[in-house]
């Protein structure tokens, strides 16, 4: 017999056997039982969650030769020949190859007839939104007021696309994404059912790669079983998947904790040389930050890892703070963006992790202006700890006391403007009327200098004298 692969092989042919999408099932059993089933349905999803299986099931679920039933027997020649898409009752039509007016006229046509042999005559029109607007109208008469042997079940990826004069007359499901501990928990199952040993790493770089398409998944899944045999390394799942090891991301998660940048660079040269992509290594540094945040947020159950995985995991989390994590990720979310359009990505990809180090040496504005207007002097190099969110107040400066001076004696400068100069002093005190002989004589102080080199000011120019040239 010709090999099946696992994705048709394992294919849910009862309700309960589908996965991930549980409130749709439930719903469509109630219609079955209470005799609600409407003329119309609408699955819309992601690819791989099972809407055109879930068709078919309710289509067996109709026109089992028991009666209407939630549990269709799968024996009688209904049940084998739906499964086998080639039921004379239940048409299945592809509708990215069958979207003319005429495929539609000859759908209506064919929907005045009765069944021949089963309940129901079914129509699965699969990627429904590729029709064209003449086949859309064409639809519109016989989804208002078909016969009352016709059911149609419409499946499509992309139900924006869709006139809203066709949405209107179906009952819409919206399937969603399968979460991750359900595809492994599945994978699982089907490892063991087919002999394959392969850990939980393995399955989890599986579940990873699939993006919630248990289709997708299944098809991984198969393709390994074939590379490594039935003994599944955890080395073998990640060769074959493209994965970046996980002693590169762990380097890289701790560059940048500690701001280096050389350590940033050697990991860059690690997946150059073993001829990885450059996109992976950044969506997998994404992934470990977003993993790191969630652990720092305490929020351990939003993290698909093993439990030694996940003291790792917030072990390293406390090296960053919640403003630095959000930082990175940010910023490795931008760079990933930016490596779709450059045609250099090496050189693109260094010098963003080089920023990214950096970027961690660089105090916020609005930090240095609130210690410039509490008085406090900045600090000349950058403090790796967090600033609290309540920071005690810096105790009043104290005032020097004021010398004993005799009576200021005015002077006359380039510019025609008086100056005042205390006697036994060699600098004359600015007059306040002067804005510029202000600067130039405050800016000695060491908190407003070290204020004035933040913003990159040279005050000595702000205001040239006659003399100076401009």
């Amino acid at each position: 017999m010709k090999y099946q692969v696992i994705a048709r092989k394992f294919r849910p042919q009862i309700f309960d056997e589908v996965v991930g999408q549980k409130s749709i099932v439930r719903t469509l059993q109630n219609a079955i039982q209470t005799d609600r089933v409407g003329h119309a349905y609408l699955f819309s999803g992601p690819r791989g969650v099972g809407k055109t299986t879930t068709a078919r099931i309710l289509a067996k679920g109709l026109n089992c030769k028991k009666g209407r039933s939630t549990e269709p027997c799968g024996e009688c020649p209904s049940c084998t020949e739906i499964a086998a898409a080639q039921s004379m009752d239940v048409l299945e039509i592809d509708g990215a190859s069958n979207n003319g007016v005429d495929d539609i006229r000859e759908l209506r046509d064919s929907a005045r007839y009765a069944p021949s042999r089963d309940r129901y005559k079914i129509f699965i029109i699969d990627e429904v939104h590729m029709l064209s607007t003449p086949a859309f109208n064409a639809l519109l008469k016989v989804l208002e007021e078909p016969p009352p042997h016709v059911v149609f079940i419409m499946a499509t990826t992309e139900r924006h696309k869709l006139p809203a004069t066709i949405l209107s007359r179906c009952q819409i499901f919206t399937f969603r994404t399968i979460s991750a501990p359900e595809i492994q928990a599945h994978l699982r199952q089907i490892a063991d059912r087919e002999g394959a040993k392969i850990d939980d790493r393995g399955l989890s770089y599986i579940v990873k790669a699939s993006e919630g398409s248990m289709r997708d998944a299944q098809s991984l899944l198969d393709q390994i079983i074939s590379f490594g045999g039935q003994e599944i390394a955890q080395d073998d799942v990640r060769d074959v998947l493209g994965f970046i090891p996980n002693e590169v991301i762990d380097r890289t998660s701790t560059a940048l904790a500690n701001q280096d940048s050389r350590e940033l660079l050697e990991c860059i040269s690690i997946v150059v040389e073993q001829g990885l992509s450059i996109q992976q290594y950044v969506r997998e540094c994404i992934a470990r930050m977003r993993d790191l945040l969630m652990m720092k947020l305490e929020l351990d159950n939003k993290v698909l890892a093993s439990p030694e995985d996940k003291k790792m995991l917030a072990s390293d989390s406390r090296k960053f703070s919640e403003q630095e994590l959000v930082r990175n990720f940010d910023m490795l979310l931008r760079l990933e963006y930016e490596l779709k359009g450059t045609s250099q990505p090496r050189f693109h990809l260094e010098a963003g992790l080089v920023k990214l180090a950096m970027a961690g040496r660089v105090r916020d504005i609005e930090d240095v202006i609130r210690d410039f207007r509490q008085g406090v002097s900045p600090s000349p190099t950058p403090v790796k700890t967090s600033i609290p969110s309540n920071p005690a107040k810096p105790a009043p400066l104290e005032k020097p006391a004021a010398p004993a001076v005799t009576a200021p004696v005015r002077h006359a400068t380039a510019a025609g403007s008086p100056v005042e100069s205390v006697p036994g002093t060699t600098n004359p005190v600015p007059s306040r009327s002067d804005p510029a002989s202000n600067l130039d004589a405050a800016k000695d102080e060491p908190l407003v200098r070290r204020f004035l080199e933040v913003f990159r000011g040279d005050v000595a120019q702000v205001k040239p004298s006659k003399g100076e040239s401009q």
